[in-house]
């Protein structure tokens, strides 16, 4: 289990490493480049088998232990530790992650993004999966840093090199914006660590604040907060990400929503909700305000996009639709109650897998027709796919009602646990601030049916294809390959919760009461 999570987490590392060596004669096939993508899926999906392997060797007997750990001495007069750790929080995100970056680059041996060389996209994809596994796989807070920030590099050039218009204008403000985020949140860690003499997060979860006076607990809550928040993104930090999604390759997009949005609420639940409760408990009625105005501004802004002859584009859409989403998610982490954590992490990888499927279909939407853009592609001679790719057309149709949180599949579950923790918020919070909250949330998914109906209307429905006009292709292989999973897991998320929520509840008890029980 030891050797498992650190493969998981160096192994693509040296993955990254080995793309950049010019290929065995004996491995290039038909050519370099195709030798280095085939290199990447196989990389990938040996990650993936590890991160299955651990989670079938995991104690599900014992969720809230963390296991397969690993704690070396890395720099001893900071006590900087290499601990490594998974339970039943981290365990889904490990799998999430492991899962997404093999489909994207399974994906992209067939769909190669307009570029440079395939060498560095490779390399890119896999130092980019290595930083966020570590993420999720840490239990030091200089090391949960040095891992935050090694996503942002790959990331940056993914969408610098490989993405589309705007790309330049895009990357930096995705690097600008969490770059300044980051330096605050480095200080509120170094807060942290040296006021309670340790880093280990373990023990910091254990003493749950009791080694931190209440006023130093509100400045690191303020400092860390707001570097997370930027990677959330939290209104009104989000204005990077619809750029970001827009310019980025399809497979970019994937795992920036599907993967990297994660890491900031990751944050707020395994460091500042156990390590500083008292300054959680004072920011927790404004870090809901803030979720339940990204909800409504979210959907606000996805609507006036999917209007006619707005100009919408489709991926800025989506990003928007992901401000919302994330919402909810703040809202139960700022509940404070295990139900409200318990569905945010719920929510957390049911967005990953939903927002992750509707980056993919939009990319395959703008390669068949060359846009984005709904009006064109709602247009008297648009989309219309139900009468041209009926098979691509319903599996827009599957993500949207997932997205916008049909019971029975995973969408639901999450949103719906997080306004039953603001409906009875933590003791300490106020009840009927929270319950204004709750109202403003539920009217919120009202306006997410709304613009997500209107998108497949627009998209989906329309006269059939004239004669004369050239066919565009339904669903290929290696799609049908790449999405597969992901329709899967978020049916079976949705009918059997159970098997997330049995990993999570355990872990958020423990983690909420300090580590006591």
């Amino acid at each position: 289990m030891q050797f498992l999570l650190a493969l998981i987490v160096v192994g693509p590392l040296l993955g990254a490493a080995a793309a950049l060596l010019p290929a065995p004669p004996g491995l290039k096939g038909k050519s370099p480049d195709q030798a280095v993508l085939r290199h990447g899926v196989t990389v990938t999906g040996v990650i993936l088998l590890a991160a299955i392997a651990l989670a079938l060797g995991f104690d599900h007997d014992q969720p809230s232990r963390m296991q397969a750990t690993t704690d070396i001495s890395w720099i001893h007069a900071l006590d900087v530790r290499i601990h490594l750790g998974v339970d039943g929080i981290s365990l889904p995100l490990l799998v999430l992650t492991a899962l997404l970056s093999f489909l994207c680059a399974l994906y992209s041996y067939f769909k190669m993004p307009a570029g440079p060389s395939p060498k560095g996209f490779v390399a890119l994809l896999l130092v980019l999966e290595s930083g966020t596994l570590a993420t999720f796989a840490v239990l030091d807070l200089v090391l949960f840093f040095l891992a935050f920030e090694m996503v942002l590099i790959p990331m940056y050039f993914l969408i610098a090199r490989w993405g589309g218009e705007g790309r330049q204008a895009a990357a930096w403000k995705f690097i600008l914006y969490t770059l300044l985020g980051s330096v605050v949140m480095l200080l509120g860690l170094l807060l942290i660590g040296v006021k309670a003499g340790t880093f280990d997060m373990v023990a910091l979860a254990t003493d749950n604040g009791r080694g931190l006076t209440t006023s130093v607990q509100v400045i690191a809550v303020l400092a860390i907060g707001i570097g997370l928040a930027v990677k959330t993104p939290m209104w009104p930090l989000h204005s990077w990400l619809p750029d970001a999604h827009t310019a980025a390759p399809t497979v970019g997009s994937v795992l920036l929503a599907g993967v990297l949005l994660k890491m900031g609420t990751y944050g707020f639940v395994r460091i500042l909700l156990p390590i500083t409760p008292d300054g959680m408990r004072t920011f927790a009625p404004y870090l809901a305000a803030f979720a339940v105005a990204g909800i409504i501004y979210g959907s606000l802004a996805c609507l006036a996009l999917a209007r006619p002859g707005n100009k919408g584009d489709l991926k800025r859409l989506i990003a928007y639709s992901s401000v919302g989403h994330m919402g909810f998610v703040l809202l139960g982490i700022a509940t404070m109650t295990p139900t409200g954590v318990n569905g945010a992490l719920f929510a957390n990888v049911a967005h990953g897998l939903v927002t992750g499927l509707l980056f993919f279909l939009v990319g395959a939407i703008k390669d068949r027709y060359g846009t984005a853009d709904l009006d064109t592609l709602a247009g008297a001679t648009g989309a219309a796919l139900y009468g041209r790719a009926p098979r691509l057309g319903a599996l827009l149709a599957f993500a949207a009602v997932a997205s916008l949180g049909l019971p029975g599949l995973a969408g639901f579950w999450g949103e719906m646990l997080a306004l039953f923790g603001a409906f009875e918020p933590a003791e300490g919070l106020s009840r009927p601030a929270f319950l204004t909250f709750t109202a403003i949330g539920a009217f919120g998914t009202l306006l997410t049916a709304a613009y997500l109906l209107l998108v497949v209307r627009r998209v989906c429905m329309g006269g059939p294809r004239p004669a004369g006009e050239t066919p565009i292709a339904d669903v290929h292989g290696y799609e049908f390959a790449a999405w597969t999973p992901l329709v899967a897991l978020t049916v079976l998320a949705g009918l059997w919760p159970a098997v997330l929520l049995g990993l999570t509840d355990p872990a958020v008890q423990k983690l909420l009461a300090g580590g006591t029980q």
